[in-house]
């Protein structure tokens, strides 16, 4: 089988991306999924099944506690990038929506008061619906056209029954950064539960959960932290009281067998099942590659990148640009669009004519779109990823251009 995945050269500060066989297609939805992923990512899942293959944490042989290696290694990475002291506080899922639904579902009861953004994906706005319905009051701060968000209004809304302020670090729409340093400031000031969706911004931005005083974090593997998808979870912080806790499902652990009681401890407590051992090599392998390039080395490349597809695209006639339309204020996404032409539309040209794969429409984030006053329409999404280069930037930018001038 040839080798898929991309070849990555460092040459007086340029990064070069040799793809031989994917040379015509420009992959920019990494927003969604990063693709394609370091060599090691594919290796490691193609170990652990060939060659592991057992159930961690259930048998004694040696196979079994190989396996179980792998899932610790990959909860000591985790703990790594997020500068966390005890890795046995990295719960493993399926993925970041489950991450959230732990935490939101784990921890408010009727009558609790939770404060949150206009600016969230659907994986946090269903379940605080659903926990609508069952008595918890909810707060939506709403954010800037731009998807900006003022702290002070944070401060505003608490209450006396306010127990959480739950955001997402960064737009999965345009991008925008919200002030987490800040919000995690006010809600420790208040002694307020902090949880923060780090789906866009995990391995792509410098995100230290002690200093931005982050109680609960949610991660998913198969964006930028470059494992496969299937994996995610939530880091459960120091203050948080797991007695006060509940899980979501209950079940095997492969711990204190004899009781028909849940464990009580992490991360056992909100374990239950066989994990996705493979997909936890695999995710392994990824952060590894995300940490020996450094978070801000990657970040410093995707932000130029960034800067330039955003004033590329504010120099074409009848593109209109949504978000700050600062890099440095924002991830590597950026939503447009082009005047008289559907999303839809202009998705299909560029992938069929163009080879240019994007995601259009409302991104599971309809909140967000509302405040961009891109609903219900939405917006084309390019997420850049590590693996971009310029001469891609600039050949989609070729492309919006001349399907901007079909409009006039």
């Amino acid at each position: 089988m040839k080798q898929l995945v991309p070849l990555i050269f460092h040459l007086e500060n340029q990064w070069i991306c040799s793809m031989p066989e994917k040379k015509q297609t420009v992959y920019f939805d990494n927003a969604a999924t990063s693709w394609p992923k370091p060599p090691g990512t594919v290796k490691a899942i193609s170990n652990f099944i060939e060659n592991i293959g057992a159930n961690p944490g259930r048998s004694g042989h040696r196979l079994s506690v190989e396996a179980s290696r792998v899932v610790y290694a990959a909860r000591e990475n985790i703990a790594a990038l997020f500068h966390v002291d005890d890795p046995m506080r990295v719960v493993f899922g399926s993925n970041i929506t489950e991450a959230l639904n732990l935490a939101l579902w784990g921890l408010l009861c009727p009558g609790d008061h939770i404060i949150t953004s206009s600016m969230e994906h659907n994986s946090m706005m269903r379940p605080l619906h659903a926990l609508q319905e069952q008595g918890v009051q909810v707060t939506v701060i709403q954010c800037t056209p731009e998807g900006l968000l003022d702290p002070e209004d944070i401060e505003a809304a608490i209450r006396p029954a306010t127990k959480m302020i739950a955001l997402n670090h960064a737009s999965n729409v345009c991008g925008t950064l919200l002030p987490v340093a800040d919000v995690g400031a006010i809600a420790r000031k208040h002694n307020l539960l902090f949880l923060v969706d780090t789906a866009q911004t995990g391995g792509a931005y410098p995100i230290d959960m002690q200093d931005l005083k982050i109680d609960l974090l949610g991660f998913t593997g198969h964006k930028s932290l470059y494992g496969p998808m299937g994996t995610g979870g939530l880091v459960i912080g120091e203050r948080v009281d797991i007695s006060q806790m509940n899980s979501l499902k209950q079940g095997g652990t492969g711990s204190h067998s004899e009781h028909e009681v849940q464990p009580d401890f992490l991360p056992d407590k909100f374990e239950s099942g066989t994990p996705n051992a493979a997909g936890l090599a695999g995710l392994n392998a990824g952060i590894d590659w995300v940490l020996k390039e450094g978070v801000n080395a990657i970040r410093s490349r995707e932000e130029s990148l960034t800067q330039t597809l955003i004033e590329g695209l504010q120099n074409i006639s009848g593109v209109t640009v949504y978000g700050t339309g600062d890099a440095s204020r924002q991830t590597s996404t950026v939503s447009f669009n082009l005047t008289d032409m559907a999303p839809s539309e202009v998705s299909l040209r560029l992938d069929e004519d163009y080879q240019i794969m994007c995601r259009v429409g409302l991104h599971c984030s309809p909140a967000a779109h509302k405040t961009l006053g891109t609903y219900p329409a939405g917006t084309i999404r390019f997420g850049l990823g590590a693996f971009n280069t310029l001469p891609e930037v600039h050949s989609a930018l070729g492309a919006v251009s001349e399907l901007a001038k079909e409009i006039k």
